[in-house]
């Protein structure tokens, strides 16, 4: 899937992290949604496609320190997530065992 229209496009038009590109033109000129666009960038990058991403957009990794840059942020992100998950299994002491809702297995009461 390496030569997939996303990859094409990052390697021609936004090389590097100078010519990154927001995630709403790159939408626009692949014809896909922005949850597309995510999956698909989450999916390069399991293969080992070094997307890189920054606040300027989504660009196609050239140095070492392109790829180290996207995977802090990529950590920060994973760190906000768990706090997040810890912050929810806290308020979970805020309810009773007899309210309804779904148990562990996300299967309803």
């Amino acid at each position: 899937m390496k030569y997939e229209p996303l990859v094409m496009h990052l390697k021609v038009e936004c090389k590097g992290r100078k010519n990154a590109r927001k995630g709403s033109e790159l939408e626009h000129s692949l014809h896909i949604s922005g949850n597309e666009l995510r999956r698909r960038v989450n999916r390069l990058r399991r293969e080992g496609v070094p997307i890189g991403s920054s606040a300027d957009g989504y660009y196609y990794a050239v140095t070492a320190g392109e790829v180290y840059s996207t995977i802090r942020q990529l950590r920060a992100m994973a760190n906000g997530l768990e706090a997040a998950i810890v912050g929810l299994e806290n308020a979970l002491n805020s309810f009773g065992e007899n309210e309804g809702g779904e148990n562990e297995g996300g299967e309803s009461k």
